[in-house]
């Protein structure tokens, strides 16, 4: 991250390194996250108000193909094919064998630093993830793989937000106890109003405003990420001006801002307030817009959250992760496939960077991770059934540890700067 540009003397170091570390977040997680997200989870959205929620029956009709699906969908860059398959489970459509391909496919929004950078290497790499998601995928529908014993043992840890119980072959056989969508109420409320907001006129009028406003600045952040990607990832500066680094600056800033507006506020009042839940359809071209926001909204909130988990954790330690990766040796796939355990995509976008830019990373540990790592899909499973969630990561890192070993051992190419351009 670039440093804020404050005047010197004005803060004491460490205070002035903290604030760095808080707005850059801010900053950059909606850019080089929430603007893709924004787009895939829309694309989506729209299809399902085009075919009037017929494809999700149809998923639901044909449980054979579920896992292949939902690798399909984590396959596309980006996370918001694998944000498509959560709530799908949550309501009992697909298979937990389904959910871990389409997390083991998903690469999340360090696909896009790969694709532009060493498209090469993205092939391989994804294609990997792609075959070994869809395998990984129908051996847990088929034979489970103990994924009853991680549950329990999970269980066990504490309690859980709900209960899970999905060491099943089929979704019939059982699934998450989770009440199913319901839609938004005579308002286009998605509930009654939390304890801490009043009923207000004025703020539905506010928070439909805010919606608008968020799609103008979401249009601004595609953009300049967009232009991250082709500037080979350059960092921008600190500035407000009509240039790329001011529209970075600026759609960052804002759009993290009426995010975090939209998830904790906006959405009690405009509806969609039921984030991480399938709609089969929706009423209205604008309700297809706003579902996709609220959704997007609640993603950014998550990877704000674990960008500053992930900068001030190595602002506290100091750990030099090239350093490790190059002293590593078949250690560093293994590692890939941890940091794969990390939710959210602020940690693996810097895992891209240090690949595709610094070629610190060996293509080994790049596989293992995109394996292993969820990008933000995880967060819709995570706030709905958290239980699920951890287990489905855990799974995840299984194929993620053997393709990336095996490469190492076995794959020529398994060396630093594969297929960067």
């Amino acid at each position: 991250m670039s440093p804020l540009q404050l005047p010197a003397g004005l803060f004491d170091p460490a205070v002035r390194q903290a604030l760095d570390v808080l707005v850059g977040s801010w900053r950059e997680g909606f850019v080089q996250v929430s603007g893709f997200v924004g787009a895939t989870v829309l694309l989506f959205s729209l299809v399902q108000y085009r075919f009037d929620g017929r494809l999700t029956e149809l998923l639901g009709e044909h449980e054979r193909a579920q896992p292949l699906v939902g690798a399909l969908l984590g396959l596309t860059p980006g996370c918001g094919g694998a944000i498509i398959a959560m709530p799908l489970y949550i309501r009992g459509t697909v298979s937990f064998g389904t959910v871990v391909a389409a997390l083991a496919a998903t690469a999340g929004d360090s696909a896009f630093v790969i694709l532009a950078l060493a498209p090469e290497a993205a092939l391989y790499a994804y294609g990997l993830a792609f075959v070994a998601a869809v395998l990984f995928g129908y051996a847990i529908d088929l034979w489970g793989l103990g994924v009853g014993r991680v549950d329990s043992a999970v269980d066990r840890l504490g309690r859980p937000m709900t209960d899970g119980g999905f060491a099943t072959t089929s979704v019939a056989e059982g699934g998450p106890s989770v009440p199913e969508y319901e839609g938004p109420d005579q308002h286009g409320h998605g509930g009654g109003l939390p304890s801490y907001l009043p009923q207000s006129t004025l703020l539905e009028r506010v928070s439909h405003a805010v919606h608008v406003l968020w799609w103008v600045v979401l249009s601004g952040a595609l953009v300049a990420g967009v232009l991250y990607l082709v500037q080979g990832a350059r960092e921008p500066v600190w500035e407000v001006a009509f240039t790329y680094d001011g529209l970075f600056t600026v759609a960052g800033l804002v759009g993290t801002t009426l995010s975090f507006y939209l998830h904790f506020v906006g959405r009690h009042y405009v509806g969609a307030g039921d984030t991480g839940q399938v709609r089969d359809s929706f009423e209205s071209l604008y309700r297809t817009f706003q579902h996709a926001a609220m959704e997007t909204a609640m993603v950014t909130v998550w990877v704000v959250a674990g960008y500053l988990l992930y900068e001030y954790g190595l602002l506290l330690t100091g750990v030099d992760i090239q350093g490790l990766a190059a002293s590593a040796g078949v250690l560093a796939p293994i590692a890939g496939a941890l940091i794969g355990l990390v939710p959210g995509c602020a940690a693996h976008i810097v895992f891209a960077q240090l690949y595709a830019v610094e070629e610190a990373i060996p293509f080994s540990a790049l596989v293992a991770n995109a394996i292993s790592q969820d990008g933000d899909a995880l967060f819709p499973l995570m706030a709905i059934d958290l239980k699920a969630a951890i287990v489905a990561t855990i799974y995840t890192t299984i194929p993620g540890v053997v393709v990336g070993i095996a490469v190492y051992h076995f794959w020529p190419y398994a060396q630093f700067g594969f297929g960067v351009l």
